[in-house]
C-alpha cells in the first residue's frame, strides 16, 4: 500500500545504526557482483538461472534424471511403528547416465529394486540392477541404483522400490496419550525441508516437482488423509486412495493416519481432526476460509487446487501451519475461541501461491516462499481488516527480528537473506525470522519502488503466472520483475547506492527499508505508551494513555507485550500488578499472549510464576513458541536453568525430533 511507506522521491532507508558504518566499505564489491548479464524470458528456451543452481542439500543426480510421478503404496503399522511400502518412480533422462542417484535415509531399509523402460527394451541379457546406499550427510544419504543400460535424454523409465520406514525423522508415532482423544496412536509426516527422503526415496530437492498418487491401508478404526487434490475411499478395506495432479516438489508430499473425522466449512474446505476437537475446530474456522481464499484470489490470481482442506494436528505438531498443498497442516494453538489467530490460515493459504505454485529452487532461497509469503498474508489482511492490520503485523515481525539480531548477533550469517548452506549443514538449522521479516521487508520496498498497490498487484500476478510449477532463485524472480517495471531497470535500481539488490541478499542484519509504520500509529501508539507507563517512564501528564485494553485485537496486546519485553528490566511489583490488571493476558488460552507473558517473567525472574511456563510448554511443541523460551531460561539464574531441564525431562518425548534436538542444543551450550 503506498500510502504505508515514506513519500519520498526516492526509496528512503530505515537502516540500524550498526549497518550504516559498514556501507560505504561494502557498497563497490557489492554493486560489482551484483551486474549479470540480463536474462531474456522471451524465446522457447526459456531458461532460468534456476536451472542450473546446485542444491547441496540433495545426494540426487536430479540434473541427469527427472522424477515425473510417484506412486506410493503405504501400509501403516502402528504395533510396530512401521510402514512397510513399496514406491514406483516415473523418470526422464536430461543427460546420457547409467545410474540413478536419490535422496535416501539410513533408517529407510530398501529391498529391492526393479526397472521397467518404456520404450520395451529387453533388460534379461543385461547387467542386472544393483543398488546400495552410501553416506551422505548426517540428515540423509545417497541411493545409488545402477541401470542394466544406459539412457539417454528423452528415455523414459520405472524405478520400482519395495521398502520399509518408520525411525526415520519425516515420521511422528505418537502414544494415545499424546493426542487429544487419548484413545488411539497417532502418526504424521513432515516433509520440510529434507524430512520425506526417511518416509520414500526421492529426489529430495524443491528443485524437481512431480506429481504422485498413494494407496494407504490402514488399521480397523483408523482415517487416513494425504496432501492431494483427490481422495476415494476403498473399495479394498481400510484403503484410501490419493491423487495430486498438479506438480509438487517431495518436501510437500504429508500423510496423517489416526481417530481423525471432518466437517465442512465452506464450499471447498473441510476441516479434519480428532473427534473431541472437531465442533471447536469447526467453530474457528466456519465462515472465515472461503473469505480468506477469495480476497487472495483477487489479488494473487485463481486459487488452482481445488480443495483446500485444514487439518488441525496434536499439540506436538512444531509449527504454527506447514503449507502442504490441499491439506494445511495447522497447531491446535489456533483453536482460541474467538478466531484471533487465524491469520495463520491466511498465511498457510498464501503459499498456495508463493512456495507451493513458485518455489525456491533450493533453501538458500527460502526467503522466496516465505517472504513473499509473509508479505501476501498481511497484505491481503489487511484487506479484511483494514490497512492498520498491515503495519501492526509489520511491527509485530519487526519486532521479533529485532529480538533475534539479539539473541543471535547483527552481523550473523544467518541473517542474511540468501543463506549460505555448506554441504553437510541441516536446512533446518538454518530456520530463524530473516527469510519472514526480512524478505517481507524486500517485497516491501520493491513493491514501494513499482508505485504502490495496483502497479504490484498486477506485477504479482504476472509473477505467478510466469512461474508456476516451477522452482526458482532470487536472480529469476528480480530479472523478471525488472523486465516488468523497464523504467526501473533504466533507472538502475539494482544498483541504486545502499539499497542494491546483492546487499539486501547477502548483507546481514537490519534490512535497507522498512514500510513507515505511522499510518498504523492509531493501533500501535496507544501499546507503546502503556507500556511506557507500565515501565515507569516519565511521561507528560497530558498525555492520553489508555489503561482499558479490552476493545483491543489480539495483536495491539502482542504489541503491547513486545514493548514490555524489550525493556531492561520490571519490577515484581510491577509484573504482579500487570498480572492483576490484566489478567487476559497473565491467564490466556491465546499461546501468542502466553508465549510473550512467559518470555517477560523469565527475564525478570519473577518465579513465583515458572509453574505457568511448564503448562505452557507441556501444552505445546511449536518451534516459534518453545525454543525461545528455553532460550530465555538458559540465560536466566540457577534456579531459572534448572527448572529448564526439569521441564525438558518431562516433556522432551512429546516434541517433534527437531525441536528436541534444538532444545537440546540450547541447554548444553
Amino acid at each position: 500500500m503506498d500510502l504505508n511507506f515514506k513519500r519520498t522521491q526516492r526509496c528512503e532507508a530505515i537502516s540500524h545504526p550498526s549497518l550504516r558504518s559498514n556501507m560505504d566499505s561494502s557498497r563497490a564489491k557489492m554493486a560489482a557482483s551484483a551486474k549479470r548479464p540480463k536474462l531474456q524470458f522471451a524465446g522457447s528456451d526459456d531458461r532460468l538461472y534456476s536451472d542450473s543452481a546446485e542444491d547441496v542439500a540433495s545426494a540426487s543426480n536430479f540434473r541427469q534424471v527427472k522424477v515425473t510421478h510417484y506412486h506410493l503404496d503405504l501400509n501403516v503399522d502402528f504395533q510396530t511403528r512401521t510402514i512397510q511400502a513399496s514406491a514406483v518412480l516415473d523418470l526422464q533422462c536430461l543427460q546420457p547416465c547409467a545410474e540413478v542417484i536419490l535422496d535416501s535415509h539410513a533408517t529407510l531399509s530398501i529391498h529391492g529394486v526393479r526397472v521397467t523402460f518404456k520404450d520395451g527394451r529387453n533388460t534379461s541379457n543385461q547387467h542386472p540392477v544393483t543398488f546400495d546406499t552410501r553416506p551422505f550427510t548426517s540428515y540423509g544419504a545417497a541411493l545409488h541404483v545402477s541401470l542394466p543400460s544406459a539412457v539417454n535424454p528423452g528415455d523414459e523409465f520405472q524405478l520400482e522400490f519395495s521398502y520399509t520406514a518408520g525411525q526415520g525423522p519425516a515420521l511422528c508415532w505418537l502414544e494415545p496419550m499424546q493426542t487429544a482423544g487419548k484413545k488411539l496412536p497417532y502418526v504424521f509426516t513432515i516433509g520440510q525441508s529434507v524430512l520425506n527422503r526417511s518416509l520414500f526415496p526421492c529426489t529430495d530437492t524443491p528443485a524437481v516437482k512431480s506429481t504422485y498418487s498413494a494407496q494407504v491401508k490402514v488399521p480397523e478404526g483408523f482415517t487416513a488423509v494425504m496432501s492431494a487434490s483427490s481422495r476415494t475411499e476403498g473399495p479394498e478395506p481400510n484403503t484410501t486412495h490419493f491423487m495430486m495432479e498438479h506438480p509438487i516438489p517431495a518436501y510437500l508430499i504429508a500423510l496423517a493416519v489416526g481417530d481423525i473425522a471432518s466437517a465442512d466449512i465452506g464450499p471447498r474446505s473441510k476441516v479434519w481432526t480428532e473427534p473431541s476437537v472437531l465442533a471447536k475446530a469447526k467453530a474457528e474456522f466456519e465462515g472465515v476460509v472461503e473469505e480468506y481464499i477469495q480476497v487472495a484470489e483477487g489479488l494473487f490470481g485463481p486459487y488452482v487446487w481445488g480443495q483446500y482442506d485444514i487439518l488441525v494436528m496434536p499439540p506436538s505438531f512444531p509449527y504454527g501451519g506447514m503449507e502442504n498443498p490441499c491439506l494445511t497442516f495447522v497447531t491446535p494453538c489456533l483453536l482460541v475461541g474467538d478466531k484471533s489467530l487465524t491469520d495463520v490460515i491466511m498465511h498457510e493459504l498464501c503459499h498456495s501461491w508463493f512456495g507451493n505454485l513458485v518455489t525456491n529452487a533450493n533453501w538458500s532461497e527460502f526467503w522466496l516462499n516465505e517472504g513473499f509469503t509473509r508479505f501476501a498474508q498481511n497484505y491481503a489482511m489487511s484487506k479484511v481488516l483494514g490497512p492498520e492490520f498491515f503495519l501492526l503485523k509489520v511491527a509485530t515481525g519487526l519486532s521479533a527480528f529485532t529480538r533475534q539480531l539479539g539473541d543471535i548477533g547483527q552481523n550473523h550469517p544467518l541473517n542474511c537473506l540468501r543463506v549460505k548452506i555448506e554441504k553437510g549443514v541441516d536446512p533446518d538449522d538454518t530456520y530463524n525470522e530473516t527469510p519472514y521479516e526480512k524478505g517481507c521487508a524486500f517485497v516491501s520496498y520493491l513493491q514501494h519502488c513499482a508505485g504502490g498497490d495496483d502497479k504490484f498487484d498486477q506485477f504479482l500476478k504476472a509473477y505467478i503466472s510466469k512461474f508456476k510449477y516451477r522452482s526458482v532463485v532470487a536472480e529469476d524472480m528480480l530479472e523478471f520483475y525488472l523486465d516488468y517495471f523497464p523504467h526501473l531497470r533504466d533507472q538502475d535500481l539494482r544498483n541504486k547506492p545502499g539499497y542494491e539488490f546483492e546487499r539486501w541478499l547477502t548483507t546481514p542484519g537490519w534490512p535497507p527499508f522498512v514500510a513507515d509504520l505511522s499510518p498504523g500509529e492509531q493501533l500501535t501508539r496507544p501499546a507503546e505508551r502503556l507500556a511506557a507507563r507500565w515501565a515507569g517512564d516519565q511521561m507528560d501528564e497530558n498525555l492520553e494513555v489508555p489503561t482499558d485494553i479490552s476493545d483491543w485485537k489480539t495483536y495491539q496486546i502482542v504489541h503491547f507485550m513486545d514493548k514490555l519485553v524489550e525493556r531492561p528490566k520490571l519490577t515484581h511489583d510491577t509484573i504482579q500488578a500487570l498480572a492483576q490488571a490484566y489478567p487476559n493476558i497473565a491467564l490466556s488460552h491465546n499461546a501468542e499472549l502466553m508465549m510473550r507473558w512467559c518470555l517477560l517473567i523469565i527475564k525478570n525472574n519473577f518465579t513465583s510464576d515458572l509453574p505457568k511456563v511448564k503448562v505452557f510448554l507441556e501444552s505445546q511443541g511449536k518451534q516459534k513458541y518453545t525454543l525461545p523460551i528455553y532460550r530465555a531460561l538458559k540465560t536466566g539464574g540457577p534456579e531459572a536453568q534448572q527448572f529448564a531441564h526439569e521441564v525438558f525431562e518431562a516433556t522432551k518425548d512429546t516434541l517433534h525430533v527437531n525441536v528436541r534436538t534444538y532444545v537440546q542444543r540450547i541447554l548444553s551450550a
